[in-house]
């Protein structure tokens, strides 16, 4: 029997495995719920008590000024709104998880960039990266036999939050030149963290780039401007990647798939979330660009929402058997994150029969 760890690198290797290695993540409502019903224990480990094969950790702050103290605007019994070290007022849940309205901008163009932000990004400092996560969660995944895996985000997560989706992209449209400056001053930040990280607590297994570009049957930009404008600072930390001998992972919901030749050409070993209802397609993906990249995800959440085993078995014979019978790689997980929707019961059984798909 192979290792989690040896399975989850041949499968970014597109080699064959024995039983498919398998993760995914629970929202916080989720685990709550599991908790309240008995199956959880408070604070217990997730990765333990499901198997799962990997483990991150190492989350970089890319907040501008880290010296700033948030300021609450607003607050209600469902939200509160914040001022933060970017300048950005952003509204989030208090009880459940979601992603913050955008609701104003302390930079909205070139101007704003250069006199209130950039300066913040190109010094190096500690509180940037929690040290410890990286060195306890890289430690258990070692006495445990999984893999390993730095997990964070990359160029286009970072900018929004300074600027806003809206400002990033008018930006890329009318003034590329300063997308551009973002795009490879974050990239150089967190290489510039990650090299200390690293040299000072070991490497990963391979990196997890979080960048969600894509909404709806569309990406956020096309090929061209992507290729353009946030490939570079792609392809500097893949290839930076690739020369410590490490596979990198790209996350994006939406639809991305117009993407994907431009990311392969960055450097992406391995595509992960392909969200069905977005319009994503992992078989049809697997046979256009299954003999360059590895994939995991692509099993439609909402068949997991149903509870209905039957279907649960149903979409994972349409979304991953295609795939497995090409040859490509591939690593099980759902097409996003796992809802309090989702019986205990039900992520148990997309475990357990999944698991076995590799060797049908």
């Amino acid at each position: 029997m192979m290792t989690h760890k040896e399975r989850v690198l041949r499968a970014l290797n597109r080699e064959p495995v024995e039983v498919l290695p398998c993760g995914d993540g629970l929202w916080g409502e989720t685990a709550r719920r599991y908790v309240q019903e008995g199956h959880l224990k408070e604070g217990e480990d997730h990765a333990r008590h499901f198997d799962m094969s990997w483990r991150s950790g190492g989350w970089m702050d890319g907040c501008a000024d880290l010296d700033f103290v948030p300021v609450t605007i607003e607050e209600t019994d469902e939200t509160i709104l914040k001022l933060d070290g970017n300048g950005a007022q952003l509204r989030y849940w208090k009880n459940r998880s979601g992603t913050p309205e955008h609701v104003a901008f302390g930079v909205m163009d070139r101007e704003g960039w250069e006199q209130k932000t950039r300066s913040h990004l190109i010094k190096f400092d500690r509180r940037r990266i929690s040290f410890e996560w990286y060195r306890a969660q890289r430690l258990a995944a070692a006495e445990e036999g999984r893999a390993f895996f730095w997990g964070g985000v990359a160029p286009f997560e970072q900018m929004h939050p300074l600027c806003g989706h809206e400002y990033m992209l008018m930006g890329m449209a009318l003034d590329p030149d300063w997308v551009k400056d973002m795009v490879m001053t974050y990239a150089r930040m967190t290489r510039m963290h990650l090299e200390v990280l690293f040299a000072e607590e070991g490497l990963p297994d391979a990196f997890w780039f979080y960048e969600d570009m894509g909404f709806k049957e569309k990406p956020f930009m096309s090929p061209a401007m992507y290729e353009d404008i946030v490939m570079p600072g792609h392809k500097y930390l893949f290839d930076w990647a690739h020369e410590l001998g490490r596979k990198v992972i790209v996350h994006s919901c939406g639809y991305v798939e117009p993407l994907v030749p431009g990311l392969i050409q960055a450097g992406m070993d391995c595509l992960q979330a392909m969200e069905v209802k977005a319009g994503m397609d992992l078989p049809k993906l697997a046979k256009q660009f299954g003999d360059k990249i590895a994939f995991c995800g692509g099993v439609d959440i909402r068949e997991l929402e149903s509870n209905d085993l039957d279907r649960v078995d149903r979409e994972l014979e349409r979304s991953v058997m295609p795939v497995l019978r090409q040859g490509c790689g591939y690593i099980l997980h759902s097409d996003h994150s796992i809802p309090p929707s989702v019986d205990y019961k039900t992520l148990r059984h997309f475990f357990d029969y999944g698991r076995t798909l590799s060797a049908r």
